[in-house]
């Protein structure tokens, strides 16, 4: 197995080389035209043409140079400003400043909207910065600050999350004497819910009434999201009877209630929307469709998009993709290929995450030659993997232990220059881990570390359940004190699954130090923390401790479950506590716990070896009315047994019986 190094991934920032911009005073093109009489002139209109319909920058640009060489033209601040705006939009912004440079000399003012083009170039290079120093310089030029100016400054800054920035811009606005309008305050409600500041957006919304700015469709909208965001429906709710209701802000508030669970409520909100005569979009039904098919709910979600197609509302790529999900989920992925033919057919070309949930369902199933298949698709349909798509690939061979496969896809994604994240790794880590390769896997953790691509905690959970499962506790003990150097602490997760190895490997001592520091760093422990535990105290005979855990869970609130009794009911019988056991099996059916095959067979077990056979054999006979069936190991002890103690003969006799129980249970 070869394994291609992740440092060939380093993505350098590539400085694109700006267009040599020297105002030569011998052009080499002739652009002009002549009038009959030999003058030569150009008019402002031709100019604005050839600049507006040439594609070409470079040729733009020469033609920009020869006419600025010439006498025949002066230009003008529509000439320029179209010239800047064409640079603008190539990504060239030095030879921009340029530009505002001669104009400055020349003593051609900049407009408000040539302004609101260079801040727009600068935005969409990632540059918002360079914008605002711009900004500042803005009497230079023969111009002052509008508040359409300030809002362009502020939304550039937003997309880059530049918070610190925003509020003394915003102060600067109202030194200049400007109010601000619905969409300034728009776009600070955004960067305020950005930050997570909803006492903030709150103030904002009360500065935008006091005001007199009437809050509009998008406020709400931002507002409204943010606060489903955070649980706060109720009062999402109560803010949209405030305002006039519209398609979007309705959109929001399902989206909230389907968050929660909620899918009532959701109807609830549609019945409304119909009675307010408000037409649910794409969006609408789109949202509701994801929440049922996410939850299992396929035929709900069928007759969701049945609904779109009898009122006129096409699904689009997302609607698709989500049936695609729930179908696949379920591990219905016949149909759920089908959708994704039927998409394609009906002009909803599937986009990356369309193929990636196909993908992933695939690797589900552990269909891996399915999944490859849809990845051949996928670059036939010139759509371009992304490290989501080779991360899922590289979880999918993971998890059916096929290295060979993990790593032929990893090769892949690093020879396509598809830098891989902190999931691929993890993956990759995953699939060493499996196949004890657990030299290579700490290996590609150092590689993260050089990468700049350091490892989370889910990384090291991954790495410490690999080496806990091959019997390398001391190992993972290693590891485990290693996570806070990489500057990532423990999880509950962490711990259980270095208990577990703890406990396997009959270290009790380390692992009940392990739970004293769980204790003191105020980890919560869940299910699996309290069975982990119990298992690991009843296997070394502390059942009375054992019992304690279970009532500190039954305190806490937490739900006990099949393991949890089965642990002990097994415990019992093996130290010979039947009655104990027999106790806990009758609770478990009062509280209409069922028990399963596994708490039967322990029982059944324990009371032949250590009771009698009359005793067994009623257990046997009530398993079987509740409808569980004995499996080949139940059988084979049964068989063993009951030779050992009554004879052959006296086996066949008994067996005839249980079998006679087996068939008046199916009657």
């Amino acid at each position: 197995m070869y394994l291609k190094e992740g440092c060939s991934l380093l993505l350098k920032k590539m400085h694109k080389p700006s267009i040599p911009f020297v105002l030569s005073t011998n052009p080499i093109l002739d652009f002009r035209p002549q009038n009959d009489k030999g003058a030569i002139f150009i008019q402002e209109s031709e100019v604005l043409k050839r600049l507006k319909n040439e594609n070409d920058i470079t040729v733009a640009l020469d033609y920009f140079k020869s006419i600025s060489n010439s006498c025949s033209f002066k230009h003008t601040p529509s000439t320029y400003g179209t010239m800047i705006e064409k640079l603008g939009h190539n990504g060239e912004m030095d030879s921009v400043q340029y530009l505002l440079q001669q104009m400055k000399l020349e003593g051609v003012n900049c407009s408000e909207d040539l302004f609101i083009s260079i801040i727009k170039s600068y935005s969409r290079c990632g540059a918002s910065e360079q914008a605002l120093k711009t900004f500042y310089r803005i009497r230079e030029f023969g111009c002052v600050p509008t508040v359409k100016m300030y809002n362009h400054l502020l939304d550039a800054l937003l997309s880059e999350n530049r918070f610190s920035m925003i509020n003394p811009i915003y102060g600067n606005m109202k030194k200049d004497g400007l109010e601000p309008n619905v969409y300034t305050y728009n776009i600070l409600l955004k960067a305020l819910c950005k930050n997570n500041s909803l006492s903030g957006a709150r103030k904002l919304l009360e500065e935008m009434s006091n005001k007199g700015c009437e809050p509009d469709s998008v406020s709400c909208t931002t507002i409204v999201s943010f606060l489903c965001k955070y649980g706060e429906v109720e009062e999402a709710r109560d803010l949209v009877s405030k305002f006039a209701p519209s398609v979007p802000v309705y959109n929001a508030l399902i989206n909230g209630h389907c968050r929660e669970g909620k899918i009532k409520k959701a109807f609830d909100l549609m019945d409304e929307m119909a009675e307010r005569r408000i037409a649910p979009n794409v969006i609408t039904y789109t949202t509701i469709l994801n929440f049922l098919a996410g939850s299992g709910n396929i035929k709900l979600s069928l007759a969701i998009l049945a609904k779109m197609f009898v009122r006129g509302c096409n699904p689009n790529t997302h609607t698709f993709t989500s049936l695609i999900k729930g179908l696949s989920l379920k591990g219905r992925l016949i149909e759920a290929h089908d959708v994704f033919v039927q998409m394609s057919g009906d002009g909803n070309f599937p986009n990356e995450i369309t193929y990636n949930t196909l993908i992933h369902g695939f690797c589900l199933a552990g269909d891996m030659n399915g999944a490859l298949s849809v990845l051949d698709k996928m670059e036939a349909n010139r759509c371009n993997p992304n490290v989501t798509t080779y991360s899922t690939l590289i979880d999918g061979f993971a998890k059916s232990r096929d290295l060979i496969g993990a790593s032929e896809v990893w090769n892949k994604m690093v020879s396509l220059n598809c830098r891989p994240n902190v999931v691929a790794y993890t993956c990759m880590i995953d699939a060493l881990c499996g196949n004890s390769l657990f030299d290579e896997a700490y290996n590609l953790i150092e590689t993260m570390v050089s990468e700049k691509c350091p490892p989370n905690t889910v990384t090291f959970n991954v790495f410490i359940k690999g080496l806990c499962l091959k019997g390398r506790v001391e190992w993972a003990v290693e590891l485990f004190d290693e996570m806070e150097k990489h500057g990532c602490g423990p999880d509950v997760t962490t711990y259980n699954e270095l208990l577990d190895g703890l406990y396997k490997s009959k270290n009790n001592t380390l692992a009940f130090e392990l739970v004293c520091e769980m204790e003191k760093r105020g980890v919560q422990f869940n299910l699996v923390t309290y069975n982990t535990i119990i298992h690991g105290l009843c296997s070394c005979g502390e059942l009375n401790e054992a019992h304690k855990l279970v009532g500190r869970m039954i305190i806490k609130g937490i739900k006990i479950d099949a393991f949890t009794l089965n642990t002990l009911i097994h415990a019992y019988c093996k130290y010979g506590k039947i009655e104990c056991a027999t106790r806990l099996l009758e609770s478990m059916r009062e509280k209409r716990l069922c028990p399963d095959i596994v708490a039967y067979t322990s029982l059944i077990c324990g009371i032949s070896e250590q009771i009698d056979l009359e005793a067994a054999n009623f257990y046997l006979e009530r398993m079987i009315s509740d409808g569980i069936l004995p499996n080949i190991s139940l059988w084979n002890f049964l068989v063993r047994n009951f030779v050992s103690k009554i004879g052959i003969f006296g086996a066949v006799d008994r067996m005839n019986g249980v079998l006679a129980s087996l068939s008046d249970a199916e009657v």
